[in-house]
């Protein structure tokens, strides 16, 4: 089938497949779910603090590969002689205020005034948990290039940013010897009540000379990641979504399950399970994601890469810190 350009009915995006994205018919029961779990949503022990030595940026990775996990969807990401950025998110809380919603269970382990030099920033989409104005106002100042799904540049603009290339689904854009594709998602977008998938979602393929690599963002149970492994696999490293799952919202987040489905759909070789433990947004135990995609990986044969938050790791078959372990209360 190849890949598609997203489409639109009326002002709204819609998925490839029917979604039911958890809106207000489903609060109640979400609502319900929240007030009666009993699941360790959030660290009984305080995370952390986890740093990141900035003084390995002065060194290229020996692999050509290198990752350094901010937390959540946030990725240093330095790939064949360049350094790329996704979905910063630097603030305490993920909402529309700092003196509400999920905080984060670390302080991220890099300051902001410590990044290394960065070739470019990739957005997924608009959700707070992605898009954090606090941070993008303070890269906006670097003229770092931005790379985005259609519509987010509204938002970068309003914050300072001055270059941005929004993509569609089957787009591309070439930075130096990159060439980096939004790939389609099975999500939604909005920022309030009312512009609900008015900016597009994405995933996006990464490839370089030497390296080919897959940044899955948010993303549910899609026939997509099939399509996409067909048309850019097979992947050194997928990075794919293993936390914020619900009941009340299969289709819009995938859980361990599902991610270690994709990776195989999408032909990859290592897997770096993302969009965890960095923040309560779901009702299952804040460590369920990691110890549940340690079960899958293992019946499925698929090697895993999962480093200690801010610590810069060369991508390596196996490579799992296990670094979650000693806060868990079970």
């Amino acid at each position: 089938m190849g890949i598609q350009p997203a489409k639109k009915q009326g002002k709204k995006f819609v998925n490839i497949i029917p979604t039911d994205a958890a809106g207000f018919g489903k609060m109640p029961s979400i609502l319900r779910e929240y007030i009666n779990n009993k699941q360790e949503n959030v660290p009984l022990k305080k995370l952390g603090p986890f740093t990141t030595d900035a003084g390995v940026y002065n060194t290229p990775p020996a692999t050509g590969l290198r990752i350094t996990w901010i937390g959540h969807s946030s990725i240093i990401i330095e790939i064949d002689g360049k350094r790329l950025l996704t979905d910063p998110v630097w603030s305490q809380r993920v909402s529309f205020s700092q003196s509400i919603g999920p905080k984060r269970f670390f302080d991220a382990p890099l300051a902001l005034n410590q990044l290394p030099h960065i070739d470019a920033v990739i957005s997924s989409h608009d959700h707070y948990d992605h898009l954090d104005e606090h941070t993008i106002k303070y890269l906006a100042t670097k003229n770092i290039p931005f790379i985005c799904s259609l519509g987010v540049g509204q938002y970068l603009r309003k914050w300072g940013v001055k270059t941005f290339t929004e993509l569609n689904w089957g787009d591309s854009t070439q930075l130096d010897n990159l060439t980096i594709t939004a790939a389609p998602a099975r999500h939604f977008s909005g920022r309030g009540l009312f512009n609900r998938d008015e900016t597009l979602w994405s995933s996006f393929v990464i490839k370089g000379p030497q390296h080919n690599i897959y940044f899955g963002a948010d993303s549910g149970p899609s026939p997509s990641f099939k399509d996409i492994g067909d048309a850019f696999g097979p992947f050194d490293l997928t990075m794919l979504e293993v936390g914020a799952y619900g009941k009340h919202w299969p289709d819009i987040h995938m859980g361990p399950d599902n991610a270690t489905n994709a990776h195989l759909a999408l032909k990859g070789k290592i897997m770096l399970p993302i969009h965890w433990g960095t923040f309560n947004l779901a009702p299952h135990a804040w460590y369920e994601p990691a110890e549940k995609v340690l079960d899958f990986a293992a019946q499925k044969g698929i090697s895993l890469f999962m480093p200690s938050p801010g610590t810069p790791t060369d991508v390596e078959a196996n490579e799992v810190s296990n670094w979650w372990k000693p806060y868990m209360s079970i």
